[in-house]
């Protein structure tokens, strides 16, 4: 029964007051005339009574409260279990009646307190959804008010939102912990689920207290989300919502026209709509490569024929689309390669039937497997054709099929494909397939692995590693010395100070036209030469004066003319070539000459005169001169003695003889005095100067 607020206050003020009053005239009386009582707990005693003898104490039944209370001895006892969200307030009358028959009544106003004993509700605990597979991120699955729960107690109520199928969470969510709203937080994919169970939990405390569950069972429709896939296809990190097709490859004959669909690699044109709830029906057509339009496409199966013969060999790289037909939007492209060859008339053939081999424990990939009684020669699987004039052909390639210990390269060879660990007898099958006709043969490798045994270092066998690294150090080696004699040619040419060209193209010409004719030189290598003629020609050459000089030089230069026109007409270009540049690079050193060119050929001594050499005659030589000079007879013995000069008195004396040979001008001391018409004289001079420090050495031969 519900009693006004405003009554239940007025009775609150009043109890005290009233119980006092009849405590004091009556014989009953309650020690708390407004108790408390949790709900939904019963029996409960309420407060303790106390009657005066000869007194009674009854419960007032015109009051429906009262029938929630019982009197048991001295206590008043809650008997009913009464619920606050029922019966928040009961009001009980108790009558006590004196021995005389007059009664009084007690007023007892008893407040039921509320506990947290009811779980909140959902209106819908199971709710059922079908979700498209391509709805868009963040719609609303489930509204609020359907997921909404209530709470008898009048709590705030939290939420949470899990799954039941694996791999599933993280695809919805709820709006917020007291928000209940479910949404599509990740894209949906029906490959990788097709429905998923949400279970959402109602709590009216933020920790664990009385909860309540919601059962959202949720199934996904597929949609036309994916265009056709050509087969057959790889999927790509196991992801099943992309398969990646290779392209398709066939061959035909020249001057051919098969009626029947080709056949290609690795099967024929066939795409599939991957939406397979949906499965669309697929349609063909050539889009583009088809030149001649020499091929076409079976729309609805995808069989690929020919329309015409081709008469030379062609390849066409053909574009086949494969469209759905409810969707024209929804498409894939596929390369088709066709090749047109020669007719194969002979398929390959092996000449034998069983290869024997075998290879040692223990050797690293990569290794060769030997012939077997040859541990020396790798052994090599060879495919003949008949379609070949020496058999050989260049398109078959080699595989095996059933060993993955062995690989086979192109070239026949059989090389182990990882680390043999223990002995034993391996049967390969292998295949020799002509990469352009599809023809194949097919023989047997028997491999016997065997324990590595010691050898010695005569019968020590190389991989190819080995010659490889050997070879890389046997190059880098002739590169260093390549470069060490070029340092040394570089190096020969600056100590001499003619430029390594120059010397190459004065030693050419000397080769072809004979050289200049150095006399002296000649002599001194010569001893057999008689005596009397050279100290002849030298004799002349000292009593010459001042213009003796040009004379040697006219007299080159016809002796030259003489030796060109002798030559043949290449000799003759080259001979030319080589005195041309010769006389331009002369001209060039005798233009940066600072000092006046003089003749050494003097009847006076200038000491003060740095920086020149001269000769006088015997005659002529002071004997009190502050410089040493030395006569000596020439004579056959001293030329003897000559024979052990340095290389590089022979190098000077050719350049002396060059630089009177081109020019007719006399550089340092490359002077030749020799002449054909001079008398002999009796003795020859030679004086050779030499400054050191303030003194002059003269030294004369």
């Amino acid at each position: 029964m519900a009693i006004p607020h405003w009554l239940l206050m007025s009775a609150l003020f009043l109890l005290p007051l009233l119980a006092q009053i009849s405590s004091q005239e009556l014989g009953c009386s309650v020690s708390n005339s407004n108790p408390s009582v949790p709900e939904n707990k019963c029996p409960y005693v309420v407060t303790t009574i106390h009657v005066q003898p000869g007194f009674t104490l009854t419960i007032d039944p015109n009051y429906p409260d009262g029938q929630f209370f019982s009197i048991e001895g001295s206590e008043l006892q809650l008997t009913k279990c009464v619920d606050y969200e029922e019966d928040p307030v009961l009001l009980l009358f108790l009558t006590c009646k004196d021995p005389g028959g007059q009664s009084d009544s007690l007023q007892i106003l008893v407040t039921i307190l509320n506990e947290n004993d009811n779980s909140p509700v959902f209106p819908q605990p199971n709710i059922t959804r079908q979700v498209p597979e391509d709805t868009e991120v963040d719609t609303v699955i489930v509204a609020r008010e359907e997921v909404t729960a209530t709470d008898a107690d009048l709590d705030t109520i939290y939420y949470e939102l899990t799954t039941t199928v694996q791999n599933t969470d993280g695809y919805f969510a709820i709006r917020g912990v007291n928000n209940p709203e479910i949404y599509l937080k990740t894209a949906l994919d029906y490959d990788k689920f097709n429905s998923t169970t949400l279970l959402l939990y109602a709590r009216d405390r933020p920790v664990t207290t009385n909860t309540t569950t919601a059962t959202i069972t949720i199934t996904i429709k597929q949609s036309d989300t994916r265009a056709p896939w050509f087969l057959p296809c790889t999927q790509l990190h196991n992801d099943t919502s992309v398969c990646i097709s290779s392209p398709y490859s066939g061959r035909v004959n020249i001057s051919e026209m098969p009626t029947d669909p080709l056949l290609l690699e690795p099967g024929p044109i066939y795409a599939v709509d991957p939406d397979y709830t949906i499965s669309d029906r697929i349609v063909y057509r050539i889009v583009g490569g088809n030149t001649n339009e020499v091929f076409s496409v079976d729309a609805d199966t995808g069989n690929l024929t020919m329309n015409k013969i081709v008469t030379s060999p062609d390849s066409f790289l053909l574009q086949v689309m494969a469209t759905q037909v409810s969707n024209v939007r929804k498409y894939s492209v596929a390369t088709v390669e066709i090749k047109v060859i020669n007719k194969s008339n002979f398929p390959p053939y092996f000449e034998k039937g069983v290869y024997n081999g075998e290879v040692f424990v223990g050797l690293p990939q990569r290794s060769f497997v030997y012939q077997a009684g040859d541990p020396s020669t790798p052994l090599v699987i060879t495919a003949m054709d008949e379609d070949f004039p020496d058999k050989v052909n260049p398109n078959i390639e080699y595989y095996l099929k059933n060993s993955t210990d062995f690989i086979a390269t192109r070239d026949g060879l059989i090389l182990t494909n990882k680390v043999l660990e223990s002995p034993g007898t391996v049967t390969i099958q292998a295949v020799g397939k002509d990469v352009l006709s599809l023809q194949e043969a097919s023989t047997i490798i028997v491999v016997e692995v065997i324990v590595a045994t010691a050898v010695t270092p005569s019968d020590k066998m190389y991989s190819a590693q080995d010659m490889a690294i050997l070879g890389g150090t046997l190059a880098a080696l002739l590169l260093i010395a390549l470069v060490f004699l070029g340092v040394l040619v570089w190096k020969s040419s600056r100590w001499y100070r003619k430029p390594f060209k120059y010397l190459v193209k004065k030693n050419l010409s000397k080769e072809t036209s004979g050289g200049h004719q150095n006399k002296y030189y000649q002599e001194d290598e010569q001893p057999g030469v008689s005596t009397r003629q050279h100290e002849t020609s030298e004799t002349s050459s000292v009593q010459s004066e001042t213009p003796v000089p040009e004379q040697p030089a006219l007299a080159s230069h016809f002796s030259r003319a003489e030796e060109i026109e002798s030559l043949p007409k290449g000799s003759i270009a080259s001979t030319v070539i080589f005195d041309q540049e010769e006389e331009e690079e002369e001209k060039e050193e005798e233009a940066g000459q600072e000092k006046e060119v003089k003749s050494i050929l003097k009847t006076d001594r200038q000491v003060a005169d740095d920086g020149y050499k001269a000769v006088w005659f015997k005659t002529d030589v002071d004997p009190e001169a502050g410089e040493r000079v030395e006569v000596i007879e020439n004579n056959a013995a001293d030329d003897d003695n000559d024979d052990g000069d340095s290389d590089q008195d022979v190098w000077k004396n050719e350049e002396e003889e060059e630089g009177s040979d081109t020019n007719g001008h006399h550089r340092g001391l490359g002077v030749s005095f020799s002449s054909e018409n001079s008398s002999p004289p009796a003795a020859e001079v030679t004086v050779n100067m030499s400054h050191t420090g303030a003194g002059t050495d003269d030294t004369e031969m």
